[in-house]
C-alpha cells in the first residue's frame, strides 16, 4: 500500500515555520539546507513522513493573489492529528493565531488557524 512520504510548501521563513511544526506536533528537524534554484528547505516531521518547507532566493518570493479553494490544483490546507487538541489549542493562541471553525464531529473533534505564511492548518483529535 502507498503512503504520503512528504508535501513541500513554498513559506517565508523555513526555520521559523519548522519551529512551529515542531512545537506544536512534537516533530523533529530531519534535514536543511540548499536546495533547488538557490533555495533552502528544511524537512520537518517523523521518521516516516514529513512536510519540506521552502524559500526560494531572497526577494523572489511573492503572495498569492487567489484563494485556493478557487485555484486548480491549490492547497486548501494541511492537516495534523493530536493526541490533546486543547493542549494544541493552547500553544496556538500562545503564539498569536486565531483557531476558528471549530467543530465536533463524528470521530473527532477540530480547529483550524491561519499561520504567517496564509497557510491554512487543521488539527484534529480523534476519539
Amino acid at each position: 500500500m502507498a503512503y504520503l512520504e512528504h508535501v513541500n510548501i513554498t513559506v517565508a521563513a523555513p526555520d521559523a515555520t519548522a519551529g512551529m511544526f515542531v512545537d506544536l506536533f512534537g516533530w523533529h528537524v530531519r534535514w536543511s539546507g540548499n536546495s533547488i534554484h538557490n533555495g533552502y528547505s528544511v524537512h520537518v516531521g517523523s521518521a516516516t513522513s514529513y512536510v519540506a518547507l521552502y524559500t526560494g532566493e531572497k526577494g523572489s518570493l511573492h503572495d498569492a493573489q487567489q484563494v485556493s479553494y478557487n485555484q486548480r490544483a491549490g492547497l486548501n490546507h494541511i492537516a495534523f492529528v493530536v493526541d490533546d487538541l486543547d493542549t494544541v489549542e493552547t500553544k496556538v493562541k500562545a503564539r498569536g493565531f486565531e483557531p476558528h471553525s471549530h467543530a465536533d464531529y463524528e470521530p473527532g473533534r477540530r480547529f483550524y488557524f491561519q499561520d504567517e505564511n496564509g497557510l491554512e492548518i487543521e488539527v484534529v483529535q480523534y476519539d
